[in-house]
């Protein structure tokens, strides 16, 4: 088959190389010079299949109505004029209770745990490196109370099958002695070792490198400017190239939408209606001083709600989700609070580790659905597919998700428990269906 990908992020080239691997012709479209500079460009660098957790739970609208005072809550809503944003403020609250929570997790670890293994086994046939440290994921504590309610949320994570452990303070010690400054204000934490972190961007470009080696062909620097629908099919695509401004159409047997956070405005120009509004998400990045007391464990700090991972001789420091539209602007006075926090807490955790004289600021727009599942699978409108709606774990389930849809698309059922889109059965009928041919 001939396949059109739209995006050439984390989720759009692994779908390419997927797709390449199982023998079909696939053009890449994106608008950027190269892959991975917009929303797979700086992220937290965590593989954490054992925090799939979705923001939506029991003790979230309370906390929101709360943090909306606040330029450095971990989730902001900035309500708008957008009818998109309410809409999803609806769904989002209606996934606010146990069931859902509990449901959401088990689709959420299903399709990461699903990824983790067709991330390893795509390094290992490539052999691609990416600042990759093996070393797992601990999830340190101040407050006592929230410490306490780790051991709930760790043995629902036990539950499906996710071995994160609670542990205490000199435990955590050990596993990662960089934290031992900062020690004192420490109660305790979890840890699960069977978590990674690495370089989203670098791993996505390389791997684009040899989706271009097998035959993959890349449009950089086009704009998708129509879905042309007809008779209830997507029979061609529109795309503007950026630099000449000249126009062209294009042709295939399947296309897929893989635009992050823009495949839901993209999909609405045919009639397909997706819950996917963008989050605002901030990180910076440090030049170590001092790498020998920087951490090598990749870390969840609870007090702020942001992750920090060891990138080579750098420390990356993620977090917030801001819902309020799709500004992406560093220079704002909300965004400059919430990039100072997380300045201010890297210096606070690790003193004098890190160079904080050139912080690398970077805002980018997280693709949320409201129970945080992505949606993967066939739309209603014939030929036309989607990848999109990761959230802030596009990295976790980036190599998963384009496996999945590669699968699907070649005719077979992904091996794993989880609800893909236009087939209900998906999440009970995990096993292989025969091939299409």
């Amino acid at each position: 088959m001939k396949v059109i990908v739209l995006g050439a992020g984390i989720i759009g080239v692994s779908t390419a190389w997927h797709l390449a691997e199982r023998g079909h012709e696939v053009t890449v479209v994106d608008r950027q010079h190269d892959a991975a500079l917009e929303t797979s460009f700086a992220n937290a660098a965590q593989i954490s299949v054992s925090y799939c957790e979705p923001w939506a739970n029991r003790e979230a609208p309370l906390k929101a109505l709360k943090w909306m005072f606040s330029k450095e809550a971990p989730l902001l809503f900035r309500p708008t004029f957008d009818i998109h944003q309410w809409l999803w403020s609806l769904r989002f609250l209606g996934q606010c209770h146990d069931s859902a929570f509990e449901r959401n997790v088990s689709q959420l670890v299903a399709l990461g745990a699903y990824s983790h293994a067709a991330l390893k086994d795509v390094v290992r046939s490539t052999g691609i490196a990416y600042s990759r440290l093996e070393r797992g994921i601990a999830h340190y504590y101040t407050d006592q109370a929230s410490f306490d309610s780790a051991a709930a949320a760790a043995a629902l994570m036990r539950r499906h099958g996710v071995a994160r452990r609670v542990i205490d303070r000199e435990e955590l010690l050990r596993i990662e002695p960089a934290l031992a400054a900062y020690g004192e204000r420490i109660v305790g934490g979890t840890y699960t070792p069977s978590d990674e972190s690495g370089d989203a961007r670098v791993f996505t470009q390389e791997l684009a490198r040899r989706c271009a080696a097998r035959g993959v062909q890349f449009l950089w620097n086009h704009d998708v400017t129509r879905l042309t629908k007809t008779g209830g099919e997507i029979t061609g695509i529109s795309v503007r190239d950026r630099a000449t401004a000249k126009v062209q159409a294009f042709t295939a047997d399947a296309y897929v939408a893989a635009c992050g956070s823009y495949t839901a405005p993209l999909l609405r120009t045919v009639g397909v209606n997706l819950p996917i509004y963008p989050g605002k998400g901030y990180s910076a990045t440090f030049r170590l001083k001092r790498p020998q007391d920087a951490p090598t464990v990749s870390l969840l700090d609870d007090g702020v709600k942001c992750a920090m991972s060891r990138l080579g001789d750098t420390l990356r420091i993620a977090g917030t989700i801001e819902v309020g539209g799709w500004d992406l602007s560093l220079d704002t006075p909300l965004a400059r609070a919430r990039c100072q926090m997380l300045a201010r807490r890297v210096e606070e955790v690790f003193p004098g580790v890190c160079d904080l004289s050139e912080p690398n600021y970077w805002a980018g727009l997280r693709p949320a659905t409201p129970t945080n599942i992505p949606v993967i699978g066939k739309t209603r409108i014939g030929k036309l597919w989607v990848n999109a709606g990761h959230g802030t774990l596009g990295w976790t389930h980036g190599a998963g998700s384009g496996k999945a849809i590669a699968e699907l698309i070649s005719g077979r059922r992904p091996a794993m428990a989880f609800g893909f889109h236009g087939d209900a059965a998906g999440a009970r009928t995990p096993a292989p269906l025969p091939s299409a041919g």
